[in-house]
């Protein structure tokens, strides 16, 4: 169930998937001030944008498709990587926290956009939409200074993952029963994966659960898509951003999957048993 071994040998993504971490390397700074941040992509290379923020990510019809744009996100950061050249389109980023939107205008080019990551600086306390904020609730969840949802993930990444000693604890969070089934099959159904519940904690109104995704394909590798999970999920965060055909090292990684009002067992779509 511990991969440990296993995660160290593919570079330590566990590490990364923590915290947003700007590289040794040159970071391009864009500040939001409600005007719609130009963003050029270099196609075949992957371009990191960080936010520090919990985000979903919405995407015209246009480019909405895997085989154009690869779109992950993971620890308050954006990862882009366009597979073919594209026009400027407008892309919606809204804080899952706050809902706040920020707006990009991405686009790709074959020759002379920047592989920098881009770190996005916002205005302290700046709404950016009049929209309520979600899960506002009498719940009693202690404030922390990242979104509950990032902490969960980055507590039960670290709990799996990394040495006793370096599990920072979390006031109010506590393991829970998941009460899933041992596999399940509608969550993740456009793949051919086995996907194993390993555990779960709450804090207050949300959960998060780590699942085990392991490959049954012997021939195929996947990259793995966020927006291929079925159910009512908040956010999800792959450890690995890709899995290994079967009987490799890369075949098994783990998706945390954070819920709100509900555990992942409710959020399930129905058949989610076998």
């Amino acid at each position: 169930m511990n991969r440990l071994t296993a995660a160290l040998r593919r570079g330590g993504l566990c590490a990364a998937l923590m915290s947003v971490v700007l590289q040794a390397q040159a970071v391009e700074i864009l500040h939001w001030d409600r005007t719609p941040l130009d963003v050029a992509l270099p196609v075949g290379t992957e371009r990191v944008i960080i936010l520090d923020r919990n985000v979903r990510v919405g995407l015209p019809r246009e480019i909405a498709d895997a085989n154009v744009l690869r779109v992950q996100s993971a620890g308050g950061a954006i990862y882009l990587k366009a597979s073919e050249p594209f026009d400027t389109q407008r892309v919606r980023i809204q804080d899952v926290e706050t809902n706040e939107v920020i707006l990009f205008d991405l686009t790709a080019m074959q020759d002379g956009a920047s592989d920098e990551d881009i770190q996005v600086v916002i205005p302290e306390g700046g709404q950016t939409t009049d929209a309520p904020r979600e899960g506002d609730t009498d719940d009693q969840t202690p404030a922390f200074d990242l979104p509950v949802p990032v902490v969960l993930t980055r507590f039960a990444a670290q709990t799996l993952y990394a040495p006793s000693r370096t599990v920072e604890p979390v006031p109010g969070l506590n393991r829970v029963a998941m009460r899933l089934p041992s596999s399940m099959p509608t969550l993740l159904p456009a793949l051919p994966v086995r996907t194993t519940p390993i555990a779960a904690w709450k804090l207050g109104s949300w959960t998060v659960t780590a699942v085990k995704l392991a490959n049954r394909d012997p021939a195929r590798t996947f990259e793995l898509d966020p927006r291929w999970l079925q159910g009512e999920l908040y956010s999800a965060t792959f450890m690995h951003s890709t899995l290994g055909r079967r009987g490799s090292v890369e075949d098994t990684t783990t998706v945390f999957i954070v819920t709100n009002g509900q555990s992942l067992a409710q959020a399930l779509p129905p058949g989610g048993g076998s």
